[in-house]
C-alpha cells in the first residue's frame, strides 16, 4: 500500500517538497521518468502523460476527474474547464482557466498552485487541486515516481447477503441499502426449497423470527431479497433450466415464498452454467427461466442475478439479456486466487478491474451493476481498492459476500468500508 488517508494540506506539501529538486521544464518532461499515478491503489491510464513543472506535478484533469466522478465540460473558445462534483455531501463547482492561477469554487476566487496548462490537446492542471477542491487524499514516493490518490467517501446502493451464519451481525443491516437473504435453493433433485443444510429458512429465535427480520428491514427501507442458490456441478441447474414441469414448479415455489415471508425482491445466484456444456445453450435456457420469472413475479418485487465474472471459466451468462431482464446484476468478481489460498488474501485488483470492464463492455449498463466482493478474500486494507473500483465506474454500487464476515476476522472491517462509501 502506499501512502494513504493523510490530510488535504498536508497531502499537499509533502507532494510539493517531495518534488524540488527533481523538477523539470514541462516543454522536455517527455524525457523525465514516467510518473505512475494509482487512484485506491489500481492504475490510473492516461491518454496524455503527468508531468512535473517546478515542483508541480499536472495531470490530465480529464482522467483523473472522471475517475473520481467528476462532471466535466471544456469550453474552447474561453480556455475554460467547468468541474462539478461533491464534498461531502455537498455539490461543488469548480472553474478553471487555461493560463489562469486563479480559480472559481462555487462562485468563491481561489488561488492554484500553478496555473492549468494544455498540452498534446490536453488540459493538465496541479494534482493539489483535486485535494483541495474534491477531498482527495494525495500522497508521493519519490523513490518510484508514484502519485497515489484516495478517493473520498461516496454515496452508493450497498447491499449484503445474510447467509450461513449471519445472524450476530444482524446490526449491521441498517448501514445498506438491501439485504439478500440466503434462505433457498434448488437442490439437487431440481425441487425449490426452504430446507436444508446450507440454505434454509432458520429457526426462530424466540421472538425473533425470519419474517420479524425481514419485516424489520422493510420497515427501515432496506429492501429484503430472497437469495435463491443453485449449483450445476453435477448438470442439476441444468436439468430444471430444460424441463418445462421443474422450471414452473421451482417459479410458483419461488414466488410463494417470496409472498408468503415479505421479500421485496429476488436474487438468482445461479452457478456453475457454461462449463462443461454448450455456452450459447446454457445461455438461452438462463434467458428464458428469468424472463419467465419476471413475468410471474408481483410487479412490485425486483429480480436480480449474481453472476460469475466474464473473466472466469463459466461462460453461460448473456451478460446484456439478463441486464435488459433484471433490475440489477451482482458481478461476483472474486476466487480468482489459486484453489486452497488462505482466507484475507486479496484478489487481484488487476483481474476485478478486468472484470467490471469486461461487463460494462459486453453491455451491462453501470447503473445496473453491482460490484461484488468477498469479505473472506479482502482486509480493511484492500477493501478500498475494490470499492475505489466500484466509485471509478460509477456503478449502482456493491455487495458484499457475507454478512457473517463482517468481523471474523478482525473489528476494523466497517470502519473500512464506511470510510470509502456510505449507502445512498
Amino acid at each position: 500500500m502506499l501512502h494513504k488517508h493523510v490530510g488535504k494540506t498536508a497531502a499537499a506539501t509533502v507532494l510539493a517538497l517531495s518534488l524540488l529538486g527533481t523538477a523539470t521544464n514541462i516543454s522536455n518532461a517527455a524525457a523525465a521518468p514516467v510518473i505512475a499515478v494509482m487512484l485506491d491503489d489500481v492504475p490510473l491510464k492516461f491518454d496524455a502523460a503527468p508531468r512535473i513543472d517546478n515542483g508541480v506535478t499536472y495531470v490530465p484533469f480529464r482522467t483523473v476527474g472522471e475517475a473520481l466522478g467528476i462532471e466535466i465540460t471544456w469550453n474552447s473558445k474561453t480556455q475554460t474547464v467547468k468541474a462539478i462534483g461533491s464534498l461531502k455531501g455537498q455539490a461543488t463547482e469548480v472553474l478553471l482557466q487555461v493560463g489562469s492561477k486563479t480559480a472559481t469554487v462555487n462562485g468563491k476566487k481561489v488561488t492554484l498552485a500553478a496555473p492549468p496548462v494544455q498540452r498534446e490537446g490536453r488540459v493538465l492542471i496541479p494534482l493539489s487541486s483535486f485535494s483541495s477542491q474534491f477531498g482527495v487524499d494525495v500522497g508521493w514516493n519519490q523513490a518510484t515516481r508514484t502519485v497515489s490518490l484516495t478517493s473520498p467517501q461516496r454515496e452508493m446502493h450497498l447491499r449484503a447477503f445474510y447467509a450461513l451464519e449471519s445472524y450476530q451481525e444482524r446490526d449491521i443491516i441498517p448501514s445498506m441499502n438491501s439485504v439478500a437473504f440466503g434462505w433457498s435453493r434448488i437442490d439437487r433433485e431440481g425441487q425449490f426449497t426452504l430446507e436444508g443444510k446450507e440454505y434454509r429458512l432458520p429457526a426462530s429465535a424466540g421472538d425473533v423470527t425470519p419474517q420479524s427480520i425481514v419485516a424489520d428491514a422493510a420497515d427501515q427501507n432496506i429492501k429484503p431479497h430472497l437469495m435463491v442458490y443453485a449449483l450445476d456441478g453435477n448438470g442439476e441447474l441444468t436439468k430444471v433450466l430444460s424441463d418445462s414441469t421443474l422450471r414452473q414448479k421451482s417459479i410458483e415455489g419461488i414466488t410463494t415464498a417470496v409472498t408468503d415471508n415479505g421479500f421485496g425482491g429476488v436474487v438468482l445466484d445461479f452457478e456453475g452454467l457454461g462449463f462443461k456444456l454448450d455456452a450459447g445453450q446454457q445461455q438461452k435456457l438462463l434467458n428464458d427461466y428469468v424472463k419467465q420469472l419476471k413475468a410471474s413475479l408481483p410487479k412490485d418485487i425486483s429480480l436480480s442475478l449474481a453472476v460469475p465474472p466474464l473473466n472466469s471459466a463459466y461462460k453461460g451468462y448473456d451478460y446484456k439479456t439478463l441486464a435488459s431482464i433484471a433490475d440489477d446484476l451482482i458481478i461476483m468478481a472474486y476466487q480468482y486466487n489459486p484453489v486452497g489460498t488462505k482466507s484475507q488474501v486479496p484478489e487481484p485488483n488487476s483481474l476485478v478491474d478486468q472484470a467490471i470492464q469486461l461487463a460494462l463492455q459486453a453491455g451491462v449498463p453501470k447503473q445496473k451493476l453491482l460490484l461484488g466482493i468477498s469479505l473472506s478474500s479482502e482486509t480493511p486494507s484492500s477493501v478500498d481498492d475494490k470499492l475505489g473500483l466500484a466509485k471509478r465506474y460509477d456503478l449502482k454500487g456493491a455487495a458484499f459476500w457475507r454478512l457473517g464476515l463482517f468481523r471474523t476476522y478482525n473489528n476494523q472491517m466497517e470502519g473500512a468500508v464506511n470510510a470509502s462509501v456510505v449507502k445512498e
